[in-house]
């Protein structure tokens, strides 16, 4: 069933924006908290960079998520938001001073990292400070996943994580440190990923490190798997909530967690992204030699996604249900790349007409820019309308 836009509330709303349906999202946090609740340990922090609208952030604190951070920004906009500093942790392959300061000074949680050099670095302002910070060494586990090649994460290629060849070494130079605790491993090896057998694969690969630490006494409490779930782009409608209960029966079936060990998840595209729309206006329709453009008020400073990652949304002229036409969907960035979609079946789009960008709840408003001195869009509940 396809959804229904309230197009009479957003005639006086300037033009692009963001539509977030508050009823979806309440709907996919109780889902999430609904199967966690059946595996003994699991804890999920929300990934603040899919989505860091600060209603959006409330609604999520309040469901009893933590936050992951990768910026001191992000740390500031949890705590804003409400989310406790014990259940903030905090990645990035490049934290600066400023950044980890603000993170011993709120006693975050945990900082995930990603270099001896950090490692050296926080050690260096939490003795200054006279603290003790926790820290989950960034693994890079080298296993592949089936996604898009700029959003994987997890080979050794990739700028994130410490080698494994280098795990042991990083974590004997943490219990050797005095303003440092080794409290953990973590992972991360994509995003969109839809295909279970990628995170049995990290699964097998932890199972391996950790009887291979045991063997040299080395007991890990916490075990952090990052995110990655993915959504469905092509359907947003049919399937508007991932499977939460096949990505957490995986980690329960084939990760063998130790006794008291807690397991950390860090879900952002799967909690947001069908929730958000897009919403822009026609500008003009304009007949060219081979085709016609439907030529849009919003651009890749708006969503950026597709000019990025060539990624697919699917385009809904929402205005009314005339018969079909085929058309280039294209914004007004001074750009080539500029496109939304080429050869998209539309109803017959008029000036004026509602367009929406499905399923861009995630890296959506988080990542406009204001190129060409374009207005950020500004994204709307649907219990405010």
């Amino acid at each position: 069933m396809q959804k229904i836009f309230p197009t009479d509330k957003f005639k006086d709303i300037e033009t692009p924006f963001y539509y977030y349906d508050s009823d979806l999202l309440h709907e996919t946090l109780e889902k999430i908290n609904e199967e966690v609740k059946r595996h003994e340990g699991f804890v999920v922090h929300y990934a603040i960079k899919a989505n860091a609208n600060p209603r959006v952030l409330s609604i999520i604190n309040h469901a009893g998520l933590g936050a992951d951070c990768v910026s001191g920004g992000e740390i500031q906009r949890s705590l804003d938001s409400g989310f406790p500093a014990k259940k903030i942790v905090y990645a990035g392959v490049g934290k600066a001073d400023w950044e980890i300061n603000l993170g011993l000074d709120r006693n975050i949680f945990c900082f995930n990292v990603e270099s001896i050099a950090e490692l050296e670095v926080i050690n260096e302002l939490a003795g200054k400070k006279g603290k003790v910070a926790n820290i989950c060494f960034r693994i890079n586990p080298n296993v592949g996943a089936h996604t898009h090649a700029k959003i994987t994460t997890g080979l050794a290629e990739n700028k994130f994580g410490i080698a494994m060849q280098d795990m042991e070494a990083a974590i004997h130079t943490a219990l050797d440190m005095d303003n440092v605790r080794f409290i953990g491993l973590h992972f991360h090896i994509g995003s969109q990923i839809l295909d279970m057998s990628d995170f049995q694969a990290l699964c097998n690969r932890i199972n391996d490190i950790q009887d291979n630490l045991e063997k040299q006494h080395i007991r890990v409490e916490n075990i952090n798997v990052g995110g990655g779930l993915g959504i469905d782009y092509q359907h947003p409608d049919r399937i508007p909530i991932p499977d939460f209960k096949a990505y957490f029966d995986t980690y329960a079936h084939h990760l063998k967690l130790r006794e008291g060990q807690k397991l950390h998840f860090e879900l952002g595209r799967s909690v947001v992204g069908q929730m958000g729309s897009l919403i822009t206006r026609t500008l003009y329709v304009k007949q060219g030699t081979a085709k016609q453009f439907a030529i849009v008020d919003a651009g890749m400073t708006d969503l950026i996604r597709p000019a990025l990652y060539q990624a697919y949304h699917k385009i809904q002229n929402i205005s009314n249900d005339d018969p079909k036409q085929t058309y280039d969907v294209v914004g007004p960035i001074c750009e080539s790349s500029d496109v939304f979609a080429k050869a998209v079946d539309l109803n017959t789009v008029h000036r004026g007409d509602f367009i929406a960008l499905r399923s861009a709840g995630a890296y959506g408003e988080i990542m406009a820019s204001q190129y060409n001195c374009r207005k950020l869009p500004i994204g709307y509940m649907s219990d405010e309308l």
